[in-house]
C-alpha cells in the first residue's frame, strides 16, 4: 500500500474526505507545460495511486471540463474548465492588470518575449506573458513553474529571502542545483548579493544552453518584491554585450509597474 493509498476511514469520514482532496489535487499537479499530454498509467506511477482510482478521479475531473481527453492518443490534457477556476484569481491579481501594458511596451521595445512572475512558496509561476513576434522566440506559458536556482526570475525572488531560507531549499532539492556542495552554496548566494546591487538577474544559457533570461523585480507599497519582469530570448540573438542593453530595460519596466503599485522605484526615470 503506497502513502497515498494508506486508510482513508475515520469515525466522521473527514480523514477519507481529505485524501480524496489530495490525491485529486495530485493528479492535476502532474500536468506541466513540458509534458501537457499524459496517460493514466503514467500519472498513477508518479502520484503512488491505483490505476483505477486515477481513473476514477480523471473520470470525474472530465465531467467538470477540467480535463479533456487527445482524440488520437487518449491521454489527457488539462481542460478549458481550469480556466473559470483560474479566471476570478487572474482577474483580480493586481500586479497581472497593472503590468499587461507594460509588458507589451517591453516586448515592442526589445523585440523579445516578456512575462510577470509570481513566486509560489518554493517556484517561480508565469501568470502573464507577451510573446516575441520573432519566428524563433523562447515563451512562457501561463502556469509554467520554474524551480532552477539559475532561472533568472528564481534569481529575483531568492535574492530577498533571508540566507537560511536559500540555504534550506536548495539543500532540500526544492530549488534545484546539481552538483551542489559548500562552496557551490556560497558562491550562488554572493551570486543574489550581485543581483541586488545591480538590479536586474542574469541567465546567460546557464539552466538551457540555448536561452537567456533577464528578470527585475517589481515591489508594492511596503517595499516587498512581488512580481519579477522577466524577458527571454534565443542566445544566439542576444550578445554579452546586450544582455546590459536588456536588463536596464527590463529593470525600467519593473520599476515602471513598482510605480503603478503605489511603490517606490529605484531608478528615476521610465
Amino acid at each position: 500500500m503506497t502513502p497515498a493509498e494508506s486508510p482513508e476511514t475515520t469515525g466522521n469520514g473527514d480523514t477519507k474526505g481529505t485524501s480524496v482532496i489530495v490525491n485529486a489535487i495530485a493528479v492535476l499537479r502532474t500536468f506541466t507545460a513540458d509534458e501537457p499530454l499524459l496517460g493514466v498509467t503514467e500519472i498513477a506511477n508518479r502520484v503512488g495511486l491505483h490505476k483505477s482510482t486515477v481513473s476514477r478521479i480523471l473520470a470525474t475531473f472530465e465531467q467538470e471540463h477540467l480535463v479533456e481527453r487527445d482524440p488520437e492518443t487518449r491521454r489527457f490534457r488539462l481542460g478549458l474548465g481550469l480556466i473559470a477556476v483560474a479566471g476570478p484569481l487572474l482577474a483580480e491579481l493586481e500586479e497581472r492588470r497593472v503590468a499587461y501594458p507594460v509588458l507589451r511596451e517591453l516586448t515592442e521595445q526589445t523585440g523579445e518575449t516578456s512575462a510577470l512572475m509570481v513566486w509560489n512558496s518554493a517556484e517561480s509561476m508565469c501568470v502573464e506573458q507577451i510573446a516575441s513576434r520573432h519566428q524563433i522566440k523562447h515563451t512562457t506559458p501561463l502556469g509554467a513553474r520554474y524551480t532552477d536556482a539559475m532561472s533568472a526570475s528564481v534569481q529575483v525572488f531568492l535574492s530577498a529571502a533571508p540566507v537560511e531560507r536559500v540555504r534550506a531549499l536548495l539543500r532540500s532539492g526544492a530549488i534545484s542545483y546539481p552538483g551542489l556542495d559548500d562552496a557551490g552554496l556560497d558562491g550562488y548566494l554572493i551570486k543574489l548579493k550581485d543581483v541586488t546591487a545591480r538590479g536586474w538577474a542574469i541567465n546567460y544559457g546557464e539552466s538551457a544552453i540555448d536561452e537567456v533570461g533577464v528578470a527585475a523585480p517589481v515591489h508594492d507599497h511596503r517595499g516587498d518584491i512581488v512580481a519579477a519582469v522577466l524577458i527571454s530570448a534565443p542566445r544566439f540573438r542576444v550578445s554579452r554585450e546586450g544582455l546590459q542593453n536588456l536588463g536596464e530595460a527590463c529593470a525600467a519596466a519593473a520599476d515602471k509597474i513598482t510605480r503603478r503599485l503605489g511603490g517606490r522605484a529605484s531608478r528615476s526615470n521610465d
